[in-house]
């Protein structure tokens, strides 16, 4: 073997590198020349050009005013006609690629007098007004005219008829003397900047096509090397994502068997509460006047170490508390068992929610009247039939009126219903809204949610919207809640009617 043949793989090695550091570095100088020289040369001359060009406009807008002050001056028109004139064709001029650049008008206290895009601040003193950067921008124009008659001012403005964009501008201020008034325009240098950018991406374009050559090679094999690293963390993730889920699926599966174990259990005892709590109530109501009698003329014997009169009256309020405990019993089992039943699709057709509503309305009436002094409805008239399960949305509405009279602190607070057509949309609208406390911005998003509630210890099973939320959806339906805390909570549910159009 030959030494040259010896050294070729050596060459093969360090040619490829001889060219590539040379070349690389000077694109590199090129880069440089072209950012830090060229590009920062051609900003600096296009932003005179673009100043130039606001004081030529800002003089031909201050000849226009000069132009209605010598038809004033000459009796041609009044001065406050001639200048309204001057406003109205000053507030209709536009220039620029888009005709969105305008002239404004303010006088030297300073007061605004005419602005196209900020209507709000005409005939106001604006001394005060500050850009987000604290700038009194218009008592620095004032100062401006004051020292040279005309000049630049730069602070940080709206982007022409977008108030929610704020940007650098630079504007041109000239002074009117004979009506002390001040007409300046302005260039936003968010317009020289992407100009600027124009030319950049152009040059960035030209300088990657160039380096491309040298850097395809590398980075496919970076590419690749992240790729099979991406791949492989992105299996890593949905690994534990899918053990987290079956973790998730075994404990909710097993929250579900104790649930339905639970309320299994306790639905005989309950129901044996429930029936035999009254007869025990009535058997006591009836043996109460013969123990009257027989305690009329022992009216210091104690019974149970207790006066029989406190203790007539505890024993009733003691069977009472056993028949609504068995009754709050009964309704949470019977919540439970529904939260977990199949969705039924047994429906009714024609069914006029204004009448559920005050169905629903009726059956609370005692309840609310108890929270608040102020319960009013608002009923739209005609309103289009729905086809739906009345009881199951009775059940949601008294849902809804109940939460909000548990929401209320005192009975100065209301609570409204109301319901109404969507306009533009087939769609009723059921509105329940309580003056309450509110509800805050993190609790909104789980207020649908199985088991959460905020009146944990009021005995709230936390069943109650959850279950509502799937009769609503059973029903084709949203149920949406809005609230500010101090401010209450408004439920809002939308219900779908058909769309029965006239046929010709």
């Amino acid at each position: 073997m030959s030494l040259s043949e010896k050294n070729t793989p050596l060459l093969l090695k360090t040619i490829p590198v001889r060219i590539i550091i040379p070349v690389a570095l000077t694109i590199l100088l090129f880069i440089l020349t072209i950012f830090l020289l060229i590009i920062p040369l051609i900003e600096k001359n296009m932003m005179d050009v673009k100043r130039e060009g606001i004081m030529h406009l800002t003089e031909s807008a201050w000849s226009t005013l000069n132009l209605f002050h010598s038809k004033a001056k000459k009796g041609f028109v009044t001065h406050e006609k001639a200048k309204l004139q001057a406003i109205k064709h000053l507030q209709q001029l536009r220039y620029g690629p888009e005709l969105e650049d305008y002239f404004w008008i303010n006088d030297m206290t300073p007061n605004m007098i005419m602005h196209p895009y900020r209507r709000d601040l005409e005939g106001k003193n604006v001394s005060d007004f500050k850009d987000s950067a604290g700038k009194k921008m218009f008592v620095e124009m004032v100062k401006t005219v004051e020292r040279n008659d005309s000049g630049f001012v730069d602070y940080l403005w709206q982007w022409k008829g977008d108030s929610n964009k704020i940007v650098p501008k630079i504007s041109y201020v000239k002074g009117f003397e004979p009506w002390g008034w001040i007409i300046g325009t302005g260039i936003y240098v968010e317009d020289v900047r992407m100009e600027i950018l124009a030319i950049t991406h152009k040059l960035i374009f030209t300088c990657s096509g160039i380096m491309m050559v040298f850097l395809i090679l590398s980075g496919y094999i970076i590419w690749q090397g992240a790729k099979v690293e991406k791949d492989r963390k992105k299996a890593i993730d949905q690994s534990k994502l899918r053990e987290n889920q079956l973790l998730q699926a075994d404990k909710m599966t097993s929250l579900g068997i104790l649930v339905a174990g639970v309320a299994h259990e306790i639905n005989n005892p309950a129901t044996s509460l429930m029936l035999n709590a009254p007869n025990l109530k009535k058997a006591w109501e009836e043996f109460t006047p013969i123990l009257d009698d027989h305690f009329t003329s022992q009216k210091d014997a104690l019974v149970c170490n207790m006066p029989y009169g406190k203790l007539s009256e505890r024993i009733n309020m003691m069977l009472t508390a056993i028949e609504d405990s068995s009754v709050r019993i009964k309704r949470i089992i019977t919540e439970l068992k529904d939260f977990s039943r199949p969705t039924s699709t047994d429906v009714e057709n024609d069914i006029d929610i204004n009448q559920v509503v005050k169905k629903s309305l009726e059956l609370t009436q005692s309840i609310l009247k108890k929270t608040t002094n102020h319960l009013t409805f608002e009923f739209e008239d005609a309103l289009p039939k729905i086809c739906g399960n009345s009881q199951k949305l009775q059940q949601v509405i008294i849902n809804l009126l109940v939460n909000a009279s548990q929401a209320l602190e005192s009975l100065d607070q209301s609570i409204h219903i109301r319901t109404s057509k969507a306009k533009a949309s087939h769609f009723i609208i059921i509105e329940v809204i309580d003056t309450g406390p509110g509800v805050p911005s993190e609790d909104i998003k789980k207020l649908k949610d199985p088991f959460f509630t905020t009146k944990r210890d009021d005995g709230g099973t936390g069943l109650g919207l959850s279950i509502s939320e799937k009769i609503v959806y059973d029903h084709m339906g949203m149920m949406e809640f809005v609230s500010q805390l101090g401010q209450g909570l408004t439920v809002r549910i939308l219900l779908p009617f058909p769309n029965k159009e006239k046929k010709s």
